[in-house]
């Protein structure tokens, strides 16, 4: 299986820049996609940005200016760096892998890997 922690929130004052990172372990054999989403109180959770393994990747319109996503296959990892930060960019952000790994039934690819989501919050 594959496990995920991310870090780097925290409390940040509206123009302000926050780094996230999330690291995935596991008995990973290949992961093809990592992303960032987030959900605010009361909304739905919602993609943010999202990186496959040869680099391409998909932001949202209501980021692109703003966030960059990029990833260090070697290690594993997933980074969102947030410019510019708004309070409507209050929310928690969860890590979220695709790939295959190793379970007890032998490997099988997953979308469904998720960190515990770190919070962000814009306000000053």
């Amino acid at each position: 299986q594959v496990q995920l922690v991310e870090s780097g929130g925290g409390l940040v004052q509206p123009g302000g820049s926050l780094r996230l990172s999330c690291a995935a372990s596991g008995n990973i054999i290949s992961i093809n996609s990592m992303g960032w989403y987030r959900q605010a109180p009361g909304k739905q959770r919602e993609l943010v940005a999202a990186i496959l393994s040869g680099g391409s990747t998909n932001t949202s319109e209501a980021v692109q200016a703003r966030f960059t996503i990029s990833r260090d296959n070697a290690k594993n990892t997933v980074y969102l760096q947030m410019n510019s930060l708004k309070p409507e960019d209050t929310a928690v952000y969860y890590c979220n892998a695709k790939g295959v790994a190793y379970y007890s039934g032998g490997p099988r690819y997953s979308d469904n890997n998720w960190g515990r989501g770190t919070q962000v919050t814009v306000s000053s």
